[in-house]
């Protein structure tokens, strides 16, 4: 069963939302936070590079102690299909396993919770996690059927239960994939984040997120979780029909960040969308920069970089200039 069989209501509610947003003026975006954001674009042409060496280098470029704290890596992992690019390439994975003991982190465990109800291990298998990850299975959790505990102040609602492998972390990292997104445009690091909230308790495809809306619970799980870093692997992203359905799209770039708005805007710009168009990002703007000038561009310049990815027909409007 596809993701659009099993909740086509919410799927038809969406779309429906979107196009009407893409017919109206948008209100004057929020100037965000005080200060700048720092993202860095570094290449990487393949994933058979050095890509500790890469990842080192963007984090000496947005400056980021990791130092005695307890970090989950949160990759996307959401379909089996080994022949296309769904989810974060195992060796993105390994890299920032290594990435993070070398910058003296405490301890590094990796933490998911696919949004279709599947095997998580047997997703893991698919995707060579546990052929790539040196003892993957001993640092994984399923954070779909992880013990939970409630927190208070999300999305309004009373209680809301997350993780406590999630609670317990110092730090996040969305390694997220760089992909469109047949409902919201782009999924990049804020909305990789649907994979902390366990399917065990809210459904598949978290339906309880969809019920919320979908670019509500983006902002509403990044507001939560200020606790975070980006690395977005864009080394071969997915264009036209994503999540799932799209095809493979070379970039040749990771962007990295602790401002997960600047980057998934920066990530939108190398891909050739406008993020002021984009609507859980233009309702994220208090939390970070979307601004191109409120966004110190470290590395690479994205018109060094920028390829236009392609977009279903209900996206076209988001095509940036």
């Amino acid at each position: 069963m596809t993701r659009r069989q099993f909740i086509p209501l919410v799927g038809v509610a969406v779309t429906a939302s979107y196009a009407s947003i893409k017919l109206q003026k948008p209100p004057k975006l929020s100037d965000g936070p005080a200060g700048n954001s720092a993202v860095a674009i570094i290449r990487a042409r393949s994933y058979s590079e050095d890509l500790v060496s890469r990842m080192l280098e963007g984090v000496r470029q947005t400056g980021l102690d990791v130092r005695g704290k307890r970090v989950l890596l949160k990759p996307n992992l959401v379909e089996f299909d080994s022949s296309t690019v769904i989810n974060t390439d195992a060796s993105i994975i390994a890299a920032a396993v290594e990435l993070f003991h070398r910058l003296g982190a405490s301890d590094v465990r990796i933490g998911e919770g696919p949004g279709h109800r599947r095997d998580t291990l047997d997703l893991a298998d698919d995707a060579r996690y546990r052929a790539t990850i040196p003892k993957f299975e001993s640092i994984f959790t399923d954070l779909n059927r992880d013990d939970v505990s409630p927190v208070r102040g999300f999305a309004d609602e009373p209680e809301f239960y997350f993780p406590n492998t999630v609670l317990g972390a110092d730090l996040i990292v969305s390694l997220a994939k760089m992909k469109t997104h047949h409902w919201a445009g782009a999924t990049l690091s804020m909305k990789n984040l649907f994979g902390l909230v366990p399917g065990a308790i809210y459904g598949w495809p978290k339906n309880k997120l969809h019920y919320i809306g979908i670019p509500r619970s983006v902002v509403e799980l990044s507001r939560h979780f200020r606790n975070t870093f980006a690395i977005v692997d864009g080394v071969v992203g997915m264009e036209g029909n994503g999540p799932i359905q799209g095809t493979p799209k070379p970039t040749g770039v990771l962007v990295m960040g602790r401002d997960l708005v600047a980057v998934d805007s920066t990530c939108c710009r190398i891909m050739g969308i406008d993020p002021e168009k984009v609507e859980y990002l233009r309702m994220a703007a208090d939390l970070g920069h979307v601004h191109p000038a409120r966004i110190e561009q470290r590395g690479e310049t994205i018109a060094s970089v920028r390829t236009n990815f392609a977009l279903i027909e209900e996206f076209s409007g988001l095509r940036l200039a």
